[in-house]
């Protein structure tokens, strides 16, 4: 009798947390909420891990893209928090989910939004008018430094990540750019393209179409290496011929923008490790692989602590520019 009870006590301890009932799993379909418009960056990024996901039948259940972009994406994250422990919403987007509140006033804090994951982090570039006299970014940071206040320096929202690096490239060099915000990061480019602007720090993506058209020119990258790609882009130069702003002249080690999942407040822990875990498959299938060389992404999955982490020290990093520009709302 005493062997018996010792056999059954270890088959229950060998199950799931709470009994025998499975780990969770989606039973209906399931809402991808992308704080972006149709064909953004964070629109892109939340169709192409929906078309990874479907490809290998990594759920059994159909996922559905809603696009909630309003507020530079605060109507995303508003409406997360709204669905208050519905595991079936997913919000993609970047750290505009914690930066945001800093510089308006929401319906929701970052506090509300449970983080799942970051797969992959943006890159940012010095782009010019591909006519612009300025072949290195050492003499167009001379010109605009001996005209303060002419330039004109475009990025995708205003107070926005665009906006943050603008101030601390003006911070690091002692220059002042006009800062003209546009609705995206695609517009941004059209701008340049048009020569409406003087320069943008948009991430590859969204100027490699121009760059090869011969419309725009990369004069350096915010990294601490060269970015990867020997094949030639445009001008008869690859990515790698890019040199990095820290060696080209701008005292700028790094800056990136994380791609990020979340899920409504108080939703089940074991829901967030399944989507974590389906996340990380997304990251290691070639189609991910061949999604983020084409784009000149920098693959990073994030989750658990390690996310966590990374939030605190993006949030502290970017928080130091909105508080020195005079940007935080009260």
């Amino acid at each position: 009798m005493r062997k018996c009870l010792l056999i059954t006590a270890a088959l229950l301890a060998s199950l799931p947390a709470g009994g025998a009932a499975a780990a969770w799993q989606p039973n209906r379909p399931i809402e991808f909420v992308v704080t972006s418009a149709p064909g953004g960056g964070t629109d892109n990024f939340a169709r192409v891990v929906q078309a990874i996901i479907t490809k290998y039948k990594m759920v059994e259940q159909p996922i559905v893209v809603v696009n909630k972009g309003g507020g530079s994406g605060a109507e995303g994250f508003v409406y997360a928090k709204t669905q208050a422990k519905d595991p079936y919403k997913l919000t993609f987007g970047t750290n505009n989910a914690y930066l945001l509140p800093y510089v308006a006033k929401l319906g929701y804090k970052p506090a509300e939004l449970t983080p799942v994951a970051t797969l992959a982090v943006d890159e940012f570039l010095v782009w010019v008018n591909g006519a612009s006299p300025y072949k290195d970014v050492k003499s167009y940071i001379e010109a605009v430094k001996a005209k303060p206040g002419v330039f004109k320096a475009s990025g995708s929202q205003s107070k926005d990540t665009d906006h943050i690096l603008t101030s601390m490239i003006e911070d690091a060099t002692g220059t002042k750019f006009i800062y003209v915000p546009f609705q995206g990061g695609n517009a941004t480019a059209v701008q340049l393209a048009g020569g409406h602007v003087d320069s943008n720090v948009n991430n590859p993506n969204e100027n490699v179409g121009h760059w090869k058209a011969g419309t725009v020119r990369p004069l350096c990258v915010f990294s601490p290496t060269r970015l990867p790609g020997t094949a030639k882009v445009a001008d008869d130069k690859a990515w790698s011929d890019i040199p990095t702003c820290r060696e080209a002249g701008i005292p700028i080690d790094q800056f990136q923008m994380p791609r990020t999942v979340w899920l409504p407040p108080g939703v089940p822990a074991d829901a967030v490790t399944f989507y974590a875990d389906i996340l990380e498959k997304v990251t290691k299938t070639p189609e991910w692989k061949e999604w983020t060389e084409r784009n000149l992404q920098t693959p990073r999955f994030l989750a658990g602590k390690a996310f966590t982490d990374f939030i605190a020290e993006d949030d502290a990093k970017n928080r130091k520019v909105l508080e020195a520009q005079g940007w935080m709302v009260k």
